[in-house]
């Protein structure tokens, strides 16, 4: 890579919703590049709480202070829109250990399908190593909007709560 190229990578996931665990993910990355591309796709193997366009929606809100970020929505693989964004590097977030083993996984069948592509895996921050996108559905109806933001982001919370309204206890 040409040193005086600007550094850009890639962060690609579903975001359904976002949480802070990727946040954190997103702030630590943006200090790393020049730019960030963080790529909305589509998961074939769930069915998702919010449109594409409602989670694109959502990153921006809540990436809206992080001056080096895009947002932009993909489908198919994530190795491709990695390339088409003419990057050369793509950022993966790991939570516990347990997702290192698939997260190498899918690492190496990216280096096959793109060798040129390197992966940096970023781990999330420790208070944040338990919140995952399913955790907050599994929570959503039980949840306080204050306890919920301890997962979310606060700019996150009224969309949550537009699909599942707190639940009387």
């Amino acid at each position: 890579m040409n040193s005086s190229a600007p550094r850009l990578a890639v962060y690609s996931g579903s975001f359904d919703p976002i949480t802070l665990g990727h946040l954190s993910v997103i702030e630590r990355s943006c200090g790393l590049v020049d730019t960030l591309i963080i790529g909305v796709g589509i998961n074939v193997e769930k069915t998702p709480m919010f449109s594409q366009d409602e989670r694109v929606d959502m990153v921006k809100r809540a990436t809206s202070h992080c001056h080096n970020v895009e947002v932009r929505t993909f489908a198919g693989l994530a190795v491709t829109f990695v390339r088409e964004c003419g990057a050369h590097v793509m950022i993966r977030g790991v939570r516990p250990l347990t997702d290192i083993a698939g997260e190498f996984t899918m690492m190496m069948a990216n280096r096959q399908l793109d060798p040129d592509i390197e992966t940096v895996f970023l781990m999330a921050d420790e208070e944040f190593t338990h919140v995952s996108s399913s955790l907050i559905k599994q929570i959503l109806p039980l949840s306080s909007d204050d306890k919920l933001a301890r997962f979310v982001p606060e700019s996150v919370i009224p969309a949550l709560r537009a699909k599942v309204p707190l639940r009387p206890q």
